[in-house]
């Protein structure tokens, strides 16, 4: 009786006889079936091992058989039938789980065969059963197309060391937290295929399902990584521009260590470690970045951190002001308020520190006030490596004298809390100096700086927004000593330093990036570290003033490559479009490369003369030497959208330039043209080649009838143009990102052909826009390789 009770229950967990969930809640479906659930395992616990056996034998065998393709009385590792089973990997995974429960109950052999029943229990009841429908639909369909990302065409398996190498390339590393079930299932499944010794999880070929199983607990944030929807969405291209100002900085071998402290001075010159980690958990590290080091003053920022977040700005900012000292660190020196300027000069540190003892946690003993900072710091890293270096501590306490006098100092002046202790206070101070980390945490603690607060890899609030505003103020304006004037005017970013060579860069609401070289300059910060900072600015658009309008000759690594060239054509010919030859003028200023192109080859000097911009057309001739020729995918030059749309004082000055052009052309080679239609199809070679300001960019002799292919940005009418334009700026990106793959040809493009489409009206041309080099422009190319979009 109790045999039947048990395979009826299973029963509802088939096709044969699914749950009545009708009219339920998802809560209330999910209890319900966490109570049938229950009811199989206690009937199955109260049944003696024979009596398993026989409800396997009388119910379950002939199933077994035809599903899973394997004998029902064999043990599932003791055939090849069983190691090539059909039935999921993570299925035997709950199986396990389950077998578990009922440990005890029957022999090894004959609970290997129970595992292969209750498998098919629990598989068909995950697969019908779901609280969220459309929620597990959706991950399916991101599961499926993972997989077939990934899989190879003759197994029909994928690879996991091949998908783990691809979710590496989008920042996201195998020990991440938040990959932590991934890799744990791949672990249990590698264990319960019975792979041979020697081989790892990580490299074992998965079927489709067990690989949706394996990844589902985590298919939000590695679907999230494979469509580029990080803050850093191309974080390989990120990477290599990264590994470049590493290896420039590597070369500088100015500076020479801290000796104050004897420790200090032991550090290898050499040592350049660099890391990173957005406020997304993409992290990148090159150079000695496990080698451990001490915190000191990067210690500072945090321990003002933690007495905000406990006291609250009020109390704080009464003991420690938040002004620039203009005096050096360690100075003996208060404001005119009888208060230390700020937290990130030692008598301000020192007084964090006093209200830390005396205010936050005044019944804790020394090392219980120790032992609980600590556990602040590795909340901010995410559980990496935070530890103590007593030899440091113990060297820094014997050259302590003007930190020593720094505290009685502010003794004198009533500057501390009541009850506080100094020594305790001044050990407490050295302590937190003393702590020992490396990049690879450090960068995770400015991450979490830079998210609000909130830690990118576990993903757990430490400190409210409002702590955090504070803190990067305060790093911005004082955090590298007696140069953060230099500091912020040069690199524009919150920054903290410390003697033992460390730089702690905060990008906000994009990355905390951690410098280590111990080799400092003359007002004790990082020397590489420093020339990182500045070079990282010069190249990215992270200066706090960078993203202002209209300047864009710097990259920038947050958008996707296409976005950010498109946005650039897009103010381009708007620009000309409109007749703002103020615009026109800033974006050649700027460096911007005028000759760009829309997707029908329409440049500035089309959309300027179809206008009847005469002043644009000048100046764009003139000033910016753009070809006069350029011809867009119908085959049209601008003297044609000049006389199409009736401009003709525009006419006759671009057919005067032209017949200067192809004179001064001839005379520079008689024989490259012996005709006017050949001179119409070949790029001028004239003096306007050698013209002070024109560059190979830009002149006609480097670039005939260059343009860049990147989206439909302007239609074409044949009466109102401008309107086209309004019409189809919308549309631009949207075409742009529906490109998956850049065309060669134009007989691959998706978009039709001239020949295909007819003719354009007004001409009776159609051939396709010549490249730079001649051949056949693509669509989705670019003036320069680099920045080419890899969609």
């Amino acid at each position: 009786m109790m045999g039947d009770r048990s395979w009826n229950l299973l029963q509802y967990a088939t096709e044969k006889a699914p749950l009545p969930l009708d009219g339920y809640t998802a809560e209330e479906a999910a209890q319900f079936k966490d109570s049938i659930r229950q009811k199989i395992v206690d009937d199955l616990k109260s049944m003696t091992g024979e009596e398993l056996i026989e409800l396997v034998k009388q119910n379950a065998a002939k199933e077994v058989e035809e599903k899973a393709e394997i004998p029902a009385t064999e043990p599932l590792s003791g055939t090849e039938e069983g190691k090539e089973r059909v039935q999921d990997d993570a299925d035997l995974i709950d199986a396990g789980i389950i077998a578990e429960m009922v440990a005890g109950l029957c022999t090894k052999s004959q609970k290997e065969t129970f595992i292969k029943v209750i498998t098919k229990y629990i598989s068909t009841q995950r697969r019908h059963y779901s609280m969220r429908p459309h929620r597990e639909q959706e991950q399916r369909n991101a599961e499926d197309v993972l997989f077939d990302m990934f899989a190879s065409e003759e197994t029909g398996l994928i690879s996991m060391g091949k998908f783990l190498a691809g979710l590496k390339t989008t920042g996201i590393r195998r020990n991440d937290p938040r990959v932590r079930e991934l890799m744990e299932n791949l672990k249990k499944v590698h264990k319960l295929n019975n792979y041979e010794t020697g081989s790892s999880a990580e490299t074992q070929h998965l079927n489709r399902e067990t690989f949706k199983a394996v990844v589902a607990p985590n298919i939000v944030l590695i679907a999230k990584a494979f469509r580029q929807q990080f803050v850093i969405p191309d974080f390989t291209s990120f990477v290599k521009d990264i590994e470049d100002i590493y290896n420039r900085c590597k070369t500088n071998t100015l500076g020479k260590l801290a000796d104050y402290i004897p420790q200090l001075a032991r550090y290898n010159p050499d040592s350049w470690g660099l890391s990173i980690c957005t406020i997304d958990g993409q992290r990148f590290s090159i150079g000695d970045v496990d080698v451990p080091f001490t915190l000191q003053s990067c210690s500072k920022p945090l321990t003002y951190a933690i007495a905000l977040e406990k006291l609250g700005p009020k109390v704080v900012h009464s003991y420690v002001g938040q002004e620039p000292s203009g005096r050096n660190f360690n100075e003996l020196v208060l404001d005119q308020n009888k208060k230390p300027h700020n937290p990130m000069i030692n008598a301000g540190a020192i007084l964090t520190c006093s209200l830390m003892n005396a205010l936050v946690k005044p019944d804790m003993t020394s090392a219980e006030i120790f032992d609980y900072t600590m556990s602040w710091f590795k909340r901010l890293s995410g559980g990496e490596y935070i530890g103590f270096n007593n030899a440091v501590f113990l060297s820094e306490r014997e050259a302590a004298d003007r930190n020593y006098a720094l505290g009685f100092y502010m003794r004198e002046n009533k500057c501390f809390p009541k009850r506080t202790n100094l020594k305790e206070v001044m050990d407490f101070y050295f302590q937190c100096c003393s702590m020992e980390t490396n990049c690879e945490a450090m960068s995770v603690i400015a991450a979490s700086l830079a998210n609000g607060g909130i830690c990118p890899t576990t993903e757990e609030k430490v400190f409210r927004p409002e702590v955090i505003r504070d803190v990067l103020s305060i790093m911005h304006s004082c955090g590298t000593y007696d140069y953060s004037g230099q500091f912020a005017f040069k690199v524009g970013l919150p920054a903290k330093s410390g003697v033992s060579g460390g730089m702690m860069l905060v990008i906000p609401n994009v990355m905390g990036i951690f410098a280590w070289s111990p080799p400092l300059d003359h007002l004790g910060n990082t020397v590489r570290g420093l020339q990182f900072c500045e070079e990282l600015v010069s190249m990215f658009n992270f200066h706090r003033y960078d993203n202002l309008k209209h300047l864009s000759n710097k990259k920038d690594p947050r958008k996707h490559r296409y976005e950010t060239k498109g946005l650039s054509i897009v103010n381009l010919l708007f620009s000309a479009a409109s007749g703002d030859v103020t615009a026109l003028r800033r974006h050649r200023l700027s460096g911007m490369d005028i000759t760009l192109a829309d997707y029908d080859g329409r440049t500035a000097l089309h959309l300027a003369a179809s206008e009847g911009h005469l002043e644009c057309v000048k100046f764009l001739l003139e000033q910016c030497h753009v070809p006069h020729n350029p011809k867009d995918r119908w085959g049209n030059l601008p003297v044609d959208e000049a006389e199409n749309f009736g401009h003709s004082h525009v006419v006759e000055f671009l057919r005067s330039w032209a017949e200067k052009a192809d004179l001064s052309n001839e005379e520079c080679n008689p024989e490259a043209v012996t005709s006017k239609t050949q001179a119409d199809e070949v790029s001028s070679c004239s003096s306007l080649c050698s013209s002070p300001g024109s560059s190979p960019s830009s002149s006609p002799c480097s670039s005939p009838g260059s343009s860049l292919k990147t989206g439909n940005l302007l239609g074409q009418n044949a009466n109102k143009p401008n309107d086209n334009l309004k019409l189809n700026s919308n549309l631009a990106f949207q075409e742009i990102c529906s490109t998956s793959d850049l065309e060669t040809s134009p007989t691959t493009s998706p978009i039709p052909t001239p020949v295909e489409s007819g003719s354009r009206a007004g001409s009776g041309r159609s051939s396709p826009v010549p490249s730079e080099a001649g051949s056949t422009a693509s669509v989705g190319s670019s003036i320069d390789d680099k920045t080419k979009p890899g969609l």
